[in-house]
Order: C-alpha cells, then sequence, then structure tokens
C-alpha cells in the first residue's frame, strides 16, 4: 500500500518518517519529495508498507502531531 504523508515539517527527514512508521510495521520505502529548484522538502512525501500495517498507520497517525504539526495521512491516489 502507497500511503500519502502530507502537512510535514520542512525539516523532517526520510529517516525521521521511516522511525515514525516502522511502529505500525515492516516499511518497504519512505520518499520525501523535494523542490526541484531549491532542494527543499515541499511538505508531503509516501511511505510504502503492507496492506493491514498501512492501514493499521494510517488509523494511527492521521492528524497526530509529528514534529509539531498534525500529519494527513491516507491511502495514496493514483497520479492523474
Amino acid at each position: 500500500m502507497k500511503i500519502y504523508v502530507g502537512n510535514l515539517p520542512f525539516r523532517s527527514t526520510e529517516d525521521d518518517l521511516r522511525v515514525l512508521f516502522e511502529q505500525y510495521g515492516t516499511v518497504d520505502s519512505v520518499r520525501i519529495i523535494l523542490d526541484r529548484e531549491t532542494g527543499r522538502s515541499r511538505g508531503f512525501g509516501f511511505v510504502e508498507m503492507s496492506d493491514a500495517d498501512g492501514q493499521t498507520a494510517i488509523d494511527a497517525l492521521h492528524e497526530s502531531d509529528f514534529q509539531g504539526r498534525d500529519l494527513t495521512v491516507n491511502m495514496a491516489r493514483p497520479r492523474q
């Protein structure tokens, strides 16, 4: 399952996100999206986990505080 994680603090790293999600199961991959011009975080990313672990993580982390911001966590939608 691919999970969208929004409203990330700009200082967050992929390792920070991996540690957060590993509390709910095995994390297959983590990617924070960066701005092409500045190389800074755009404030969102994606985490891939198994379906069962992913749903548990979504239920636990949606609207939870992470480094001072309330995360938006839901199943990623395919690109249009």
